[in-house]
């Protein structure tokens, strides 16, 4: 079976007013938060004791990364976030509870755990405002245990008393020990009682994650899911089958990359969205956080009464807008609607 070509180009006033919809929808973002370090320094010369540059350091600065940047692509789109998750107590956390107390977000689900640091990710960038700047290296400080025993309670407490009150549900999985068995027992079926939008973007087995609404993983989280190399449309066709069957999701968006995206509902034929046209290959900065901006803004378009298909093609162009821009970054309602012609 060939994927079927979404196409909305009689569709556009609809998605707008879609995309209107989003403002005061309350979204519950739980899950693993990151701080996103990036250290920007200028080329010199090369150092005479081993091959390496030396650079010299012109800008710091902290980006919510994981949960958090879901939930600041969500806060950005107009939704009223309330966020569950852990961090340490240290400089990172600090940080990124004052960014998020800055966007009036929920923090009450927050734990503190003076025995666990902040996860950080720390990128080395070359350049300087006259130069692109290049991604040197990485340098994780992530603790990948579960979380401990009184931080899950305080998280299950927190889900437990809002969910009644919220629209729709994001489990953001980066695998740092906050989304275990023991929160996922709890969450889902408390929010499929309720009725509630839950979608999952997750960097383990997606298998984990039974009845829930949407899965958006990208491809090769969807191969190491399945235990499987996606090579050709048969092989996307019958990953998309397995993960469906299997987890017993009403539907699974792959994202491809420079691919565009895959669609596959529950008895109806899988459809393609081809990447964005702002998307191209040349202007594309930084694909760091794109997953988590479809994530958010496919699951605000579902809350706000998109189809899946509708839903995907909203966040399809959202990625297409933030991979121009340095970092986890967001979009407004304005810009997004822009690119919705």
């Amino acid at each position: 079976m060939v994927l079927q070509l979404a196409s909305f180009k009689d569709s556009t006033s609809r998605l707008h007013s879609l995309i209107h919809l989003f403002s005061g929808k309350r979204i519950l973002i739980i899950g693993d938060i990151v701080a996103d370090e990036y250290l920007i320094g200028k080329p010199t010369r090369i150092a005479r004791e081993a091959p390496v540059l030396i650079l010299e350091l012109h800008e710091e600065r902290i980006i919510p990364g994981g949960a958090t940047n879901v939930a600041v692509n969500s806060s950005t789109l107009g939704a009223e976030v309330f966020l569950a998750g852990v961090i340490g107590d240290d400089a990172s956390g600090r940080q990124l509870q004052r960014k998020l107390t800055e966007m009036h977000m929920h923090q009450d689900g927050l734990v503190i755990d003076r025995k666990r640091p902040t996860s950080t990710k720390t990128r080395i960038m070359a350049g300087s405002p006259q130069i692109v700047q290049q991604h040197i290296v990485r340098i994780d400080r992530v603790d990948r245990s579960e979380v401990c025993e009184q931080s899950k309670q305080n998280i299950i407490r927190y889900i437990e008393q809002v969910l009644p009150t919220i629209d729709a549900v994001v489990l953001s999985d980066y695998e740092n020990g906050v989304i275990s068995p023991k929160i996922i027992e709890k969450c889902l079926p408390l929010a499929r009682s309720l009725n509630k939008v839950v979608v999952v973007d997750s960097h383990g087995s997606l298998f984990r994650f039974q009845g829930v609404t949407a899965l958006t993983p990208n491809q090769p989280e969807a191969e190491l899911t399945l235990g499987m190399t996606i090579k050709t449309e048969a092989d996307l066709e019958e990953a998309g089958r397995q993960l469906l069957e299997r987890s017993h999701a009403q539907g699974v968006l792959i994202t491809r990359g420079s691919e565009g995206m895959s669609l596959f509902e529950v008895g109806k034929t899988p459809i393609h969205i081809p990447i964005h046209p702002l998307q191209n290959a040349s202007e594309i900065v930084d694909t760091n956080g794109a997953g988590d901006t479809v994530a958010a803004t496919f699951t605000l378009a579902l809350t706000a009464g998109a189809s899946m298909a509708e839903a995907a093609y909203i966040a399809n162009a959202a990625a297409a807008l933030v991979v121009r821009r340095l970092g986890c970054a967001s979009n407004s309602l304005e810009e997004l609607m822009h690119v919705i012609v």
